[in-house]
């Protein structure tokens, strides 16, 4: 049975949706990221699962229950929000103590809970101090405790990392998915950032202008993406508009022809069709070294060496590619040479364009136990 599943989930303001009519269900004991640009409604959906907005339309239901008027303190959800809200005139201990203050626990299994608590984010000698006197990383461990001190029934994050440098954000995406592995919570995460998605989720929900694009795995969504918008969103990709031959056979924007093993997008919209292609799985060589029909000649015109990869840009006849490698696979590689481009076409994929970057209808999903 789904933990969490929302039933044409709508939010407007005024005249504008901010969610769209969203269906989705969550099981029990996932990490689940949000993802989506700025304004594509994915915190507003957070705010109304927790309760703190009201939908205008559809239904919130938990372990069965329609929970879509209850109020938020009612609800037995943990919330950790973007700005952490913890309170300055309070200690560690205090600050994670205060929703159990708030349920009236004794004293007693109050102490217990915190000495409990902070043991499990790593601060157990920082208990009397004041969470101004914490660095980022270790303010974002006491939110999260305080979020959890009571045993929630689920986990919400609204983009909590989003205000920690490159290296410790790196570092408290790991320490928070092994915190919800061991503690089996069911979390919703959102997030801007497909890399800290394809890092914690075990699901990702992709988000575009209040409707949900797309739902599965990290590598599914990379992989499989069902349209431009997700394959963009989602890492890096060679995107290019291409028509189809009667004979199979795609025609690049310069023309030239090459074969794929991909079908065509069951329903083409009047963008066409764009063929996605991996940085990773263009295979470089030089020219002339190989004459396979899916090699396509070009110039290094821009090179990014940062140690253990190297990205590059491969000007061809029409059009750019991006092409993802490593100093062990092209150790000669530099701006200006001719080389030589290999699209495979098992890795070649075909998928529908989206002219004004909006899917065209709103996708009922649910996540798969």
């Amino acid at each position: 049975m789904p933990h969490l599943t929302l039933r044409a989930v709508t939010k407007r303001f005024d005249a504008a949706y901010a969610v769209d009519h969203v269906d989705l269900s969550v099981p029990d004991g996932k990490l689940v990221c949000f993802l989506g640009p700025s304004g594509c409604g994915k915190t507003t959906l957070l705010r109304m699962i927790a309760g703190l907005e009201t939908p205008s339309a559809g239904k919130v239901m938990f372990a069965g229950r329609d929970i879509t008027y209850l109020p938020a303190n009612r609800r037995d959800f943990g919330m950790v929000f973007q700005s952490l809200a913890l309170f300055p005139h309070m200690s560690v201990a205090q600050n994670i103590a205060y929703p159990l203050r708030l349920r009236r626990t004794g004293v007693a299994e109050q102490k217990r809970r915190v000495a409990e608590l902070l043991d499990l984010v790593q601060l157990p000698h920082m208990a009397n101090r004041p969470v101004t006197q914490l660095s980022g990383g270790q303010r974002q461990r006491v939110a999260i405790a305080r979020a959890i001190a009571s045993s929630p029934k689920l986990l919400l994050l609204d983009e909590p990392l989003s205000a920690l440098d490159a290296k410790l954000r790196e570092a408290m995406q790991v320490e928070i998915r092994l915190l919800q592995q061991r503690l089996g919570i069911t979390t919703i995460m959102v997030t801007h950032d497909q890399r800290e998605a394809m890092t914690m989720a075990d699901e990702i929900v992709v988000m575009e202008r209040g409707r949900i694009a797309q739902v599965g795995t990290p590598l599914d969504i990379y992989r499989d993406p069902v349209n431009e918008f997700v394959a963009d969103f989602i890492g890096l990709g060679n995107i290019l508009p291409v028509s189809l031959e009667a004979d199979g056979q795609i025609v690049l924007p310069g023309g030239q022809r090459i074969g794929v093993k991909a079908s065509p997008p069951a329903s083409e919209n009047a963008g066409g069709i764009r063929l996605l292609i991996r940085p990773e799985d263009v295979c470089l060589g030089h020219t002339g070294a190989d004459a396979a029909m899916n090699r396509i000649a070009g110039k290094v015109t821009f090179i990014r060496d940062v140690g253990a990869s190297i990205e590059a840009t491969i000007d061809c006849d029409g059009f750019a590619l991006t092409v993802a490698t490593t100093p062990r696979e092209t150790p000669d590689l530099s701006v200006g040479m001719r080389v030589s481009a290999e699209l495979p076409a098992h890795s070649c994929k075909l998928i529908s364009a989206c002219p004004d970057g909006d899917p065209t209808t709103a996708f009922s999903t649910a996540i798969p136990r």
